[in-house]
C-alpha cells in the first residue's frame, strides 16, 4: 500500500483546483511545473506531493466525467 497524504497538502491541493482548475490537466510534469509558478513551496518535494495529488483530483474528475456521460 502507498503512503498517506498530509491533510496540508490535501487541502491546498483541492484549494488550487478550486481557484485554478481550467489550468491543470492530467500530465503530472505539466501540474508541477504549474504548481511552482502558482505557489512558493519550500522544498521540492512539498512541490511533488501537491502536483502528484492534483493529477490524481483532475483524473478521478474526468473518470467521474465520463462515467456520467455514458448510459
Amino acid at each position: 500500500m502507498g503512503k498517506v497524504r498530509p491533510a496540508s497538502i490535501k487541502r491546498v491541493a483541492r484549494l488550487l483546483l478550486e481557484r485554478y482548475g481550467d489550468k491543470f490537466t492530467a500530465d503530472y510534469e505539466s501540474n508541477k511545473k504549474l504548481v511552482e509558478e502558482l505557489v512558493e513551496v519550500p522544498s521540492k518535494k512539498i512541490r511533488n506531493l501537491l502536483a502528484g495529488y492534483v493529477t490524481s483530483l483532475v483524473k478521478m474528475q474526468v473518470k467521474e466525467s465520463g462515467a456520467e456521460s455514458s448510459p
